[in-house]
């Protein structure tokens, strides 16, 4: 499980080992952060590393259990989705597809 505050979407690295996470499936990005990237000029890939663009929380899941925690968060009116997967590596990595483009970490 990991609280996307404090390292944003680039978070996961810090407790992985020879594995990319491929995030290709995010929520919308929220429009406050479509309005701090256009008035700070920001580039996408820096906005992915430094907030979490509506993501609050992963959790890392067989994609068997996946839907059950999906259910339990929906009952609690919190949206989730599964947002990625994870695969084998030879170095640690987190690619997120995006509407912006496609940024690698």
């Amino acid at each position: 499980m990991v609280h996307c505050s404090g390292g944003a979407q680039t978070k996961v690295l810090h407790f992985i080992d020879e594995l990319h996470v491929i995030k290709d499936n995010l929520f919308e990005t929220p429009p406050l952060f479509k309005i701090i990237q256009e008035e700070s000029g920001t580039d996408w890939k820096e906005m992915y590393k430094v907030f979490n663009m509506g993501h609050r929380m992963e959790i890392y899941v067989s994609a068997q259990h996946a839907q059950d925690i999906i259910n339990i968060s929906n009952r609690f009116q919190v949206a989730a989705q599964i947002i990625g997967r994870v695969e084998r590596a030879d170095k640690k990595q987190v690619t997120i597809k995006s509407q912006y483009g496609t940024f690698v970490y």
